[in-house]
């Protein structure tokens, strides 16, 4: 979309990133703890945002969205699944087979 979030208009990176602070903003406990005052966190929140993805995951992540499955380690997985009651991995492609008796008539 853009080739640095700062000219993203409607993200709140540049509140995050530069002074003066976006009023707009409540400000997250994770991001408060980025530094221990407002150029530190801007630094540190930028440094984080502008991080390159590794392309093998960028395509993971692709891959997974076209399919509509969850992406995560295992144990988010389960996390998923224990709060949903039921399972996310994905189905067998194609129909279900036939069973025995059906295939006879």
């Amino acid at each position: 979309m853009v080739d640095d979030p700062t000219r993203y208009r409607w993200s709140s990176h540049r509140g995050n990133t530069m002074a003066p602070t976006d009023p707009l903003l409540t400000p997250h406990h994770a991001w408060l703890a980025l530094g221990g005052d407002m150029s530190a966190r801007h630094r540190a929140w930028r440094a984080l945002v502008m991080e390159t993805v590794d392309p093998a995951e960028t395509d993971a992540i692709r891959l997974h969205l076209q399919r509509q499955h969850l992406y995560g380690p295992d144990r988010f997985r389960k996390a998923i699944e224990a709060q949903l009651g039921r399972t996310v991995r994905p189905g067998k492609i194609g129909r279900p087979r036939k069973s025995a008796a059906l295939a006879e008539e």
